[in-house]
């Protein structure tokens, strides 16, 4: 079993060594640009099941870094002057300060479609079927967000950020050859993965649930959502000692 930080560089060199496909021309370096940085805890999340279940971490690297390539394209576009309109991402300009907002617009749109064409690398289409439910609910979540939905806040984060989080476990699962019947454990944990980022990010930045609750408030509940995550880890019959150290690394991250 390989710790999170060693995952996470299996993840980050597979997505920097991507052979993105030639006729995107010189739109990979917008591409390349938008995929720079970040924590790869999608990634790493999906190699660790992996590994939990009984395979090879590097079997499931094709589905991590699908799993990276639509979180980036999200970023992209949330960032758009159209959604969010934020000038600033992982600490430097946005996609679309740098190369124009068309071009952001594609760049999205490419790794949307790249991550398509890793997640069908495999001899089944469970993982692009998975990963294509996940990015439903993420846009739905989205959607929701931007319209100012009367809804449920916890019911717009497990759409708009969970459902990436579970598909991690879910792609993890499918990528290793884990039946659909033997799955049921597994999701139930990657269930509780959204929630317990979305508190942690809503207290760090302010907002969401914070500004809602009160950050003390806000912090139990995170607090909840890492003991509800680890109570899933403990009902799985195998090894998820990698994984408890991800949900406690969620549990008390600064940034």
């Amino acid at each position: 079993m390989q710790a999170p930080d060693r995952l996470a560089a299996l993840v980050d060199g597979y997505v920097s060594d991507l052979a993105l496909t030639g006729e995107l021309g010189q739109q990979q370096e917008s591409m390349r640009y938008a995929l720079a940085g970040g924590k790869r805890i999608r990634g790493v999340i999906c190699l660790a099941v992996a590994e939990a279940a009984g395979g090879e971490a590097e079997a499931a690297l094709p589905a991590a870094a699908a799993l990276e390539l639509v979180h980036a394209f999200s970023l992209v576009h949330d960032d758009l002057p159209a959604l969010d309109d934020d000038d600033e991402r992982r600490g430097r300009a946005s996609t679309h300060v740098v190369f124009g907002e068309g071009v952001a617009l594609l760049a999205g749109d490419a790794l949307l479609a790249e991550a398509f064409r890793l997640a069908l690398s495999y001899p089944t289409t469970a993982p692009a079927r998975e990963l294509a439910e996940a990015t439903l609910g993420m846009i739905g979540g989205q959607y929701l967000d931007i319209t100012h939905a009367n809804v449920d806040l916890s019911e717009l984060h497990r759409l708009k950020t969970g459902r990436l989080f579970a598909a991690s476990v879910g792609l993890g699962l499918w990528a290793v050859g884990v039946p659909h019947e033997a799955q049921a454990p597994w999701r139930a944990f990657g269930d509780e993965l959204g929630l317990l980022f979305q508190i942690v990010d809503d207290v760090l930045d302010g907002d969401g649930y914070a500004a809602r609750l009160g950050g003390d408030a806000a912090r139990l509940l995170a607090a909840e959502a890492a003991s509800s995550a680890r109570s899933a880890l403990a009902a799985i019959p195998a090894d998820t000692s990698v994984l408890v150290a991800v949900v406690d690394g969620l549990a008390v991250r600064t940034s």
